[in-house]
C-alpha cells in the first residue's frame, strides 16, 4: 500500500540523515566530540574549524550523500506506484521530496546523536542534486561565492538556499518542472534559514564568525 511504503520512505531517511559522519570522523581522526567544541554542531563549517579543510569537504561529501541516497531509495521503493488526492497525483516525486526533507530532518535532530546535529545546508544540496541538479549547481555557486566574499559559511549558506528556491520559482510555475520540486526547495530553505537564526542575529550585531576561524 502506498501510503505504508510513504511512511517506511520517511523513516529510513530520516534514519540515513540522522548518521552523524561529523562527530563519527572527529571522535576517529581526533578523538574529541565535536558537539562539545565551536557551535556544538556537526557539520562542515564546524568540522573545518576543528579538524581542518580536508575532513570539512569529506564531511559536506558524506552529508550531501545522505541527501542523494534518500532521493534514490525513494524512487526505488515507490517506482510507478500512485495514488489520486483528488485532482493532485501522490507518486514517485511526492516521495522523493518527502525522503530528501526527512533526510534533512534526520540531519539537523540526529537520532543517532542525541538529537545533536548540523543545520542542513549540504543535505539539502544533496536531495537536489538527485531531484534537479541545475538547481543544486546554481545554489551551490551563491554558497561559494557568498561564503568566499565574506568569510562567514552562515551567508553562503543562507544565500545558497535562498538562491535554489529563487531559481525554481520561475522554473516550476512557468517552464513545466514539477511543483513538487518548488515546494522541497521553499520548505527546505525556510527550515535552514529557520536553523540559522542565531547566525543571523551574530551578523547583525556584527559578532558572527567567519569559517577560517579557529573553533574554541
Amino acid at each position: 500500500m502506498l501510503v505504508i511504503e510513504l511512511l517506511l520512505v520517511a523513516i529510513t531517511s530520516y534514519l540515513i540523515g540522522s548518521i552523524p559522519f561529523g562527530y563519527l570522523i572527529a571522535r576517529r581522526k581526533a578523538h574529541i566530540d565535536i558537539t562539545s567544541i565551536g557551535s556544538g554542531r556537526i557539520g562542515a563549517t564546524n568540522v573545518m574549524r576543528t579538524l581542518g579543510r580536508k575532513m570539512a569537504i569529506l564531511v559536506a561529501g558524506l552529508d550531501l550523500l545522505k541527501g542523494i541516497t534518500a532521493v534514490l531509495l525513494a524512487g526505488v521503493v515507490i517506482g510507478h506506484n500512485y495514488i489520486m488526492l483528488g485532482d493532485y497525483h501522490v507518486g514517485i516525486l511526492t516521495a522523493q521530496v518527502i525522503a530528501a526533507l526527512a533526510a534533512v530532518t534526520g540531519h539537523i535532530f540526529p537520532v543517532f546523536n542525541h538529537f545533536k546535529g548540523g543545520r542542513g545546508v549540504a543535505t539539502f544540496f544533496g536531495g537536489f542534486i538527485a531531484l534537479y541538479p541545475l538547481a543544486a549547481i546554481f545554489g551551490g555557486e551563491v554558497f561559494i561565492i557568498g561564503a568566499g566574499l565574506t568569510g562567514f559559511a552562515s551567508l553562503g549558506s543562507i544565500a545558497g538556499v535562498a538562491g535554489a528556491y529563487a531559481v525554481m520559482i520561475p522554473l516550476s510555475l512557468h517552464s513545466g518542472l514539477p511543483i513538487e520540486y518548488l515546494f522541497y526547495s521553499l520548505i527546505g530553505s525556510t527550515i535552514i534559514v529557520i536553523m540559522h537564526r542565531d547566525n543571523i542575529q551574530r551578523l547583525i550585531a556584527g559578532k558572527e564568525r567567519r569559517f577560517t576561524e579557529k573553533a574554541n
